[in-house]
């Protein structure tokens, strides 16, 4: 079987669950992102125990499971350690399949799920700032988001059927991160438009995400790193990176003050063997009760661009050494359009200081921060500059996210940097222009990708496109960071012979002689025309 059929088996499953629920009079509401992922999780969670204790004994289907001795059981479930949730034997699809005639099936579904989640609390939970813990599952998803009792039984029936008929067998578990990245993709793709109860802001672009995390770990060989998102969101730009290092070499990092985006991260996470760095995932306001004082390896972040932090701003002055993490200020309320005050001048301050002496960084900011001539933007760039730590700019084609005409470039910085030189991209031309949900968005072929990764991180001028400068010539440059402004004019020369010359001249003389006598001839006619202009007094 190919990869694109597991890839439309799934796609399946989350369209068969959402029909369901818009069936059910769900759709679009509030709580179907909830009943779509989480029922998806379930089902993975269970394949995933059945295709781990597979492994462990080729024997261990279902019913060899159900009937192993209780004691038996306990011991499987302590072989497969963390590789799996822990999930009883009553918790499985197939047992809870079979109870779907129960008056109260409903119950018995969300029973499950809470069961589940409170044997995996210490595995699978995420902290708060508060010190809180989200669980897995909510305790009475069918109840809870199901309003219409007449609809609550039957709702529960339809996903147990589905989520039983369908089969996650070793060959998808086989297929690694970029099956899964694509699948949570698409399973999410419907809470990433715009508009209320939307995940726009909790989502980065999977092609933007690879350039980022090629280009920022480049040829090196990280062991043991820890890596960070401040502004996590879904975690796009946290799992291209922990893939591109190796999962099992590094640990992840995050905060990000919505729990919904926290609890999309944790399922990543869970997709793509990171369980092991879900109780580093914390929902909280970042700036304000920053709950990862350690210092990191790398850095990865696209922070948010526009969003009212009016009722907050005036604590940031006074947290726990204010003055250094924000060297650069805390950014001014606008007296109008607060929702497009600069708070991503806090998250890259934020960055700068959370990074280890030898880590690096990249952060997606708008295009404005290369040039602004003032204020908090052109510090921060001076004070990359000025310690030596700025190492490649890349500034990105227009609409490369579809949610936001703002146009992004990406900041790539290195505190233990060693050269004086400074590499500037200019992709802003790549790319080709769709249709995506109503809104136009650039794509970028991998073609592109490639163009960008290879240039920054071998360092390579191309035309037009990249140039290598030092970190003097950009104080020079008043500190701009703008590929273009360090382009070199290219005048063109063309070899010609005398004769050539001769003629081109003898031609640019008749020229010259032409409009020189029209210039007279249309002197004299002004001349006879102001001449003849009489005064008329109409009085």
């Amino acid at each position: 079987m190919k990869s694109t059929n597991y890839v439309e088996t799934v796609e399946n499953l989350v369209d068969s669950i959402k029909g369901i629920l818009t069936s059910a009079g769900l759709g679009g509401e509030a709580g179907e992102y909830k009943l779509v992922t989480q029922s998806f999780l379930y089902k993975f969670l269970n394949d995933k125990f059945l295709y781990e204790a597979k492994k462990e004994d080729a024997n261990n289907d279902y019913q060899h499971l159900m009937d192993m001795s209780d004691d038996d059981y306990e011991m499987l479930q302590m072989t497969l350690g963390t590789d799996t949730a822990d999930i009883k034997r009553e918790d499985l699809i197939e047992s809870i399949f079979n109870k779907q005639n129960t008056d109260n099936f409903s119950e018995i579904f969300d029973e499950t799920l809470n069961d589940i989640a409170i044997d995996n609390n210490d595995l699978f939970s995420v902290e708060t700032a508060g010190n809180s813990q989200v669980r897995l599952f909510d305790a009475h998803l069918i109840a809870d988001n199901v309003q219409d009792g007449s609809q609550k039984n039957h709702v529960a029936r339809e996903l147990i059927k589905l989520l039983s008929s369908t089969k996650f067998d070793s060959s998808i578990f086989d297929e690694g991160f970029d099956f899964f990245s694509t699948i949570f993709e698409y399973m999410i793709q419907d809470y990433n438009k715009n508009g209320g109860g939307n995940y726009a802001e909790y989502y980065t672009p999977r092609t933007i995400a690879k350039i980022i995390a090629d280009i920022l770990v480049g040829k090196d060989s990280p062991e043991n790193v820890k890596v960070y998102d401040p502004a996590a969101g879904s975690g796009t730009l946290l799992m291209n990176l922990a893939n591109k290092i190796g999962v099992d070499k590094c640990t992840v990092y995050s905060q990000d003050i919505s729990q919904k985006s926290s609890n999309l991260l944790r399922l990543n996470l869970i997709l793509n063997n990171l369980s092991h760095s879900i109780h580093n995932i914390v929902q909280g306001n970042t700036i304000l009760n920053n709950k990862h004082p350690e210092k990191m390896d790398y850095i990865v972040s696209n922070p948010p661009f526009k969003v009212d932090f009016s009722d907050w701003r005036d604590q940031v002055e006074s947290i726990p050494n204010a003055s250094e993490i924000y060297f650069a200020g805390v950014p001014k309320i606008p007296n109008k359009k607060k929702n497009s005050m600069a708070i991503y001048e806090l998250f890259i301050q934020h960055i700068i200081y959370s990074l280890a002496d030898d880590g690096k960084a990249a952060v997606v900011v708008p295009t404005g921060f290369l040039t602004a001539q003032s204020g908090i933007d052109k510090k921060i760039r001076k004070h990359l500059v000025d310690n030596s730590m700025i190492d490649t700019v890349v500034s990105m084609p227009s609409n490369v996210f579809a949610n936001t005409g703002t146009n992004v470039s990406v900041i790539f910085f290195n505190k233990s940097k060693e050269d004086d030189q400074v590499q500037l991209i200019d992709a802003s031309k790549l790319g080709t222009k769709v249709k995506e949900n109503g809104n136009q968005r650039t794509a970028l072929s991998q073609e592109d990708i490639d163009k960008i990764v290879k240039t920054a991180v071998e360092k390579k001028d191309v035309d037009d496109f990249s140039i290598t400068v030092s970190l003097k010539d950009v104080k020079d440059k008043n500190y701009s960071f703008s590929a273009g402004q360090y382009f070199p004019v290219k005048i063109e020369y063309v070899e010609l012979t005398q004769d050539e010359f001769d003629k081109k001249m003898e031609d640019y003389q008749k020229n010259l002689d032409s409009l020189f006598s029209q210039g007279n001839t249309l002197g004299k006619d002004i001349q006879k025309m102001v001449s003849s202009l009489k005064f008329e007094n109409k009085n």
